[in-house]
């Protein structure tokens, strides 16, 4: 949503009528993810991609039927066929199925301010919508606690779609299920990323650089003026010379945060570590050799922290890609991180797909 929303504001400033469209469904690998939108308004507008070009024109057409009729409306494209080349279709051999609805809905008017302040506020929520079935583009906006605003339209759908949103949330995961007599989709929206690299050593440098190839806001902090400087870190967002465990603590970690210790020195990385492993940051890990972990691990409990914090830790950080070179620990730590992103933990396994069933 967060791709869209700037073009939103300004066309609802001009009165456009705006329709969105969602990929929520996917048979294959795709140019775009699930949870892509794409806004449009008339005029042609267009904000946001559901394909990268197979289909936006198609699309924008089909909304601006939902523009005039209300109705949202579930489309579904797949390869083009030899023998029907003139149809619609995904060169790539996927299919997609793409939600299209009408901004002005009483579902999206019931949440869409409160939805807009999350996402300016930087707060992990998810949005639930009917796109199949009983309660047609019902939505209900779910926090991570459970709390809710809107309606799937039943209070028995209501409880299962949350237990199910908050297990995808848990896992930073868009998707959809089958729930009673209605397909339900979850658009899980967490705060935008930030790496937050805690000492300004050598590895660091092309961290930073990675990490801005994937859309990572990047901050350092290191104490050592010497060390973090704007001469060796020209690229990254934010140089904060403060104590690590002062400035974690006013960086308040939240779920898109990413936190590499690296700056190989205890008195600088633990009442950090403490701090981070506290949070409900993404990741947290620490450079280090096997044979120092488990001191490491032992200061740290002297401090008070919980065997589940630590259960938490990637410590090595970093897969194990046989990195020797900076830039290749960097590479090891970005790989570990974006694992960790999309829930493939090498400390916990693959996410498990809970069925339905199971959650209620």
């Amino acid at each position: 949503m967060r791709e869209v929303i700037a073009e939103i504001e300004a066309w609802q400033k001009e009165g456009k009528p705006i329709a969105i469209a969602t990929n929520v469904k996917m048979n294959g690998s795709s140019l775009r993810p699930l949870g892509a939108k794409m806004a449009t308004a008339d005029g042609h507008k267009i904000a946001g991609s559901v394909t990268g070009g197979c289909i936006e024109g198609a699309v924008y057409e089909e909304a601006m039927g939902v523009l005039k009729s209300g109705q949202p409306k579930l489309l579904h494209y797949g390869v083009t066929s030899d023998q029907s080349p003139w149809e619609i279709g995904l060169s790539c051999g996927t299919s997609l199925d793409v939600f299209v609805e009408t901004l002005d809905s009483p579902a999206w008017r019931g949440i869409y301010p409160t939805l807009k302040k999350c996402l300016e506020e930087n707060c992990f929520v998810a949005v639930a919508t009917v796109i199949a079935g009983r309660g047609l583009g019902n939505k209900m906006l779910v926090w991570l606690d459970g709390r809710t605003l809107g309606s799937l339209g039943d209070s028995r759908l209501d409880a299962e779609a949350v237990a199910w949103t908050q297990v995808q949330m848990q896992r930073q995961e868009t998707g959809w299920t089958h729930l009673i007599d209605s397909d339900v989709f979850v658009d899980v929206l967490p705060p935008p990323l930030r790496l937050i690299v805690v000492g300004a050593v050598h590895i660091a440098a092309p961290l930073v650089a990675l990490a801005k190839t994937l859309d990572f806001h990047t901050i350092v902090v290191d104490p050592r003026e010497a060390f973090a400087t704007r001469e060796r870190f020209p690229h990254v967002d934010e140089l904060i010379t403060e104590w690590p465990s002062v400035a974690l603590e006013r960086l308040h970690l939240d779920e898109g945060a990413y936190v590499a210790f690296i700056s190989h020195d205890p008195k600088l990385d633990n009442p950090a570590l403490k701090v981070a492993l506290a949070s409900p940051a993404r990741y947290v890990g620490v450079l280090g050799t096997r044979k120092k972990i488990p001191e490491r691990l032992e200061a740290l409990r002297e401090m008070g922290v919980t065997e589940d914090q630590l259960g938490g830790l990637h410590a090595p950080i970093g897969m194990n890609i046989g990195a020797i070179l900076p830039g290749e620990i960097a590479l090891s730590i970005l790989t570990d991180m974006v694992s960790a992103q999309h829930g493939f933990s090498r400390i916990q396994g693959p996410p498990a797909r809970v069925p339905a069933l199971e959650l209620v």
